[in-house]
């Protein structure tokens, strides 16, 4: 593996430890505050930093006039779509169910990148994905196939799902045009306007009544700074370099990392069940990448 090869696959899993975690730190978040208020305001901490950051190393780039919808496309995805269903579906499910069906994305990514790209779907990213589904129906089924979560939850975090591949499909044609600082930048300003007037609407009441401890005000940096930021980028550049399939199927080790953030930090509790369909998800991401040969049988 080369320099370029290794620094590519080190973004990403930085990329994907950064967004397990953030499902841990958002619980926090939400002992104060409510989930639009949360977005918003890691978004505004985020692209402050990003804007200081890359204005000084004199990295932003300008957005050609042709591509300047494709922006606004980009940021309604995610942050905007992603982050309404991804923040409200947390409040209804635990972070390790959401961390398992966020690793879903791979199942529907592959068809949007043939449809959009002509990348093609080879058979054991299609078995990878197989093993990855079934993974997810260990966990959110129990023994009598009856849901163990909220269907609300469940449902939005589908939502955020559906919104990280159409993120996907739009990044893929900007990544090659743009540097990651510029895109994420102006994905996160975008999506402040985004978010503004549903956060005035329906919780700038419950903001100014409350009250942040150092703990939640630490957690949100951290969303802010790692999630909002560092892991965008890192994505960004994986994508660039491995395209859609490739690097959206590393989102299958979510849920191993978040479930054990939230083990040590939430005290949420890892069942054997539990365990059992991480276990099966993550065989899914080392399927997708395994070198398999098929050799033909002789008549």
């Amino acid at each position: 593996m080369n320099k370029q090869s290794l620094m590519v696959y080190a973004s990403i899993v930085l990329a994907m430890l950064f967004w397990s975690f953030s499902f841990v730190w958002v619980k926090i978040v939400y002992l104060v505050y409510n989930p639009m208020t949360t977005v918003l305001l890691r978004l505004i901490i985020s692209s402050a930093l990003l804007f200081l950051i890359g204005k000084s190393l004199k990295r932003i780039q300008g957005i050609r006039k042709e591509d300047r919808m494709h922006l606004v496309l980009l940021a309604f995805f995610e942050p905007f779509l992603y982050f309404l269903g991804e923040s409200f579906g947390l409040k209804l499910v635990s972070s390790t169910l959401g961390a398992v069906i966020i690793s879903t994305i791979p199942l529907f990514s592959p068809f949007g990148a043939y449809f959009f790209h002509k990348e093609k779907i080879s058979p054991k990213i299609v078995l990878g994905i197989l093993f990855s589904v079934i993974g997810v129906g260990v966990i959110i089924f129990n023994k009598q196939f009856d849901l163990v979560a909220s269907p609300l939850g469940i449902a939005l975090m589908f939502v955020a799902v559906a919104a990280a591949v159409g993120y996907s499909i739009v990044l893929k044609g900007l990544a090659s045009k743009y540097n990651p600082l510029t895109l994420i930048s102006y994905q996160n300003l975008i999506g402040i306007a985004f978010f503004l007037p549903l956060f005035l609407t329906f919780e700038f009441n419950h903001f100014m009544n409350a009250e942040p401890t150092a703990e939640v005000w630490i957690a949100l940096v951290e969303l802010a700074v790692f999630a909002s930021s560092l892991a965008f980028i890192f994505f960004t550049y994986g994508i660039k370099h491995l395209g859609i399939n490739k690097s959206n199927i590393f989102i299958n080790a979510i849920p191993v990392f978040t479930a054990i953030f939230a083990f040590f930090v939430l005290n949420e509790t890892l069942t054997f069940q539990k365990m059992l369909g991480i276990s099966i998800v993550i065989s899914g991401l080392f399927l997708s990448q395994a070198k398999l040969k098929f050799s033909k049988v002789k008549k």
